[in-house]
């Protein structure tokens, strides 16, 4: 590519991804591109002018809950179970027909790494033919790469999943999805985390068409401070949910203990249990909305604060 003179405009690209967008290839001076003043390189993704055509025709006819779809709109999508997971690919095809849909994903499944964020190696990022990146780090990773280093305009929302699995309760800790989105609410971007509370693994179509709505509600409001919401979706088809439930997290038993095996070579090893049974599952939380085949939706901080204990703690150490 040959170095630009001026800076880079709306389609003024050379690539085509298969999500209707044009994008730049995102690997340092791939194509000969110069570092700017301070040294670090300018990417860009653009709409091609076939997608640029279909959303000016359709911007007039979409409009929910009376509120304009943002035709320009940019998402980050990630998940935690690699980037090749039916889930996120569900998911992008979803909301490609009307935003501007980024998926930069780990390259594996990286299920239960929590907010880890890799300090100990630098990372690398490869787009394989479908035009989606993976990144040899966790989903935190993802985020922070693709909003901190990488594009040169910051995306209006971060959507985390399809996750395979429900995130409810204690869940969330753990979750790599749910971390995915956390990043983006750290760095002020509106984040969703989205998952299916599988049964057999097979309507990721209710949970994108779910997403998809959601994403169209929260687009039209304005935000004063960041959002970070956790959703989990029934394996039903969509004509089977009962309704939508604005939730609390619930919490579960302890998880199983450990499972000890010997490998052929006569190494002990162990696996970790599953997770815990429900012990908070009355009405008003996840997984109360999840049996009755509601969607839940939670909306969640970071704050960890245990405010109930402060007079507590410091009578014992003082003000």
């Amino acid at each position: 590519m040959e170095k630009s003179k001026k800076p880079r405009r709306r389609g003024d690209s050379n690539e085509e991804g298969t999500s209707g967008f044009r994008v730049q290839t995102l690997f340092p001076g791939a194509r000969g591109e110069k570092p700017d003043s301070s040294g670090k390189y300018t990417y860009n993704l653009h709409f091609s002018e076939a997608a640029k055509e279909k959303r000016a025709r359709d911007r007039s006819r979409r409009r929910v809950f009376g509120v304009l779809w943002r035709i320009d709109m940019r998402i980050l999508l990630s998940n935690d179970d690699g980037y090749f997971s039916p889930g996120i690919e569900c998911l992008s095809k979803a909301l490609s027909n009307e935003a501007e849909v980024m998926v930069v994903a780990p390259e594996r499944d990286r299920s239960g790494v929590s907010n880890s964020l890799t300090l100990d190696r630098p990372l690398t990022l490869r787009r394989v033919a479908n035009g989606f990146y993976y990144v040899n780090g966790t989903p935190t990773d993802c985020v922070h790469l693709a909003v901190t280093g990488i594009f040169d305009e910051l995306p209006d929302m971060v959507v985390s999943g399809i996750n395979l699995g429900p995130n409810m309760g204690d869940d969330t800790l753990y979750s790599g999805t749910v971390a995915a989105a956390t990043e983006g609410y750290l760095l002020g971007i509106p984040s969703i985390a989205v998952s299916l509370c599988r049964k057999n693994e097979e309507h990721f179509e209710t949970a994108a068409r779910v997403a998809l709505e959601i994403v169209r509600i929260v687009s039209g409001k304005k935000l004063g401070e960041p959002l970070l919401l956790n959703v989990n979706v029934p394996d039903v088809p969509y004509d089977r949910l009962r309704g939508w439930e604005v939730t609390r997290l619930g919490k579960r038993h302890r998880a199983e203990n450990v499972i000890r095996s010997v490998t052929p070579r006569d190494e002990v090893v162990y696996w970790v249990g599953a997770a815990g049974p429900a012990q908070d599952a009355g009405e008003g939380t996840d997984f109360h909305a999840i049996a009755r085949d509601c969607v839940s939706i939670t909306p969640l901080q970071i704050d960890l604060t245990h405010n109930a204990q402060l007079p507590m703690v410091r009578g014992w150490f003082g003000p």
